[in-house]
């Protein structure tokens, strides 16, 4: 299982909701089968649909 608040604890360097997405696709993609989001990104351009658009880039990566 892929925890949001593991993945923003080891990619420390993120600066933007953006490159939370990249990192996502590339987990997605090297094999990841589940993700939970257990805590809010805290990025400037983080947007009200944040989950959707997460759990959208996750799934579509696999």
């Amino acid at each position: 299982m892929l925890w949001l608040s593991e993945v923003l604890i080891k990619e420390h360097q993120l600066d933007s909701f953006e490159q939370l997405k990249q990192v996502l696709r590339t987990r997605a993609a090297t094999g990841e089968r589940f993700f939970s989001m257990d805590v809010k990104p805290t990025f400037a351009d983080t947007p009200d649909n944040w989950e959707d658009q997460l759990e959208s880039v996750f799934t579509s990566g696999q």
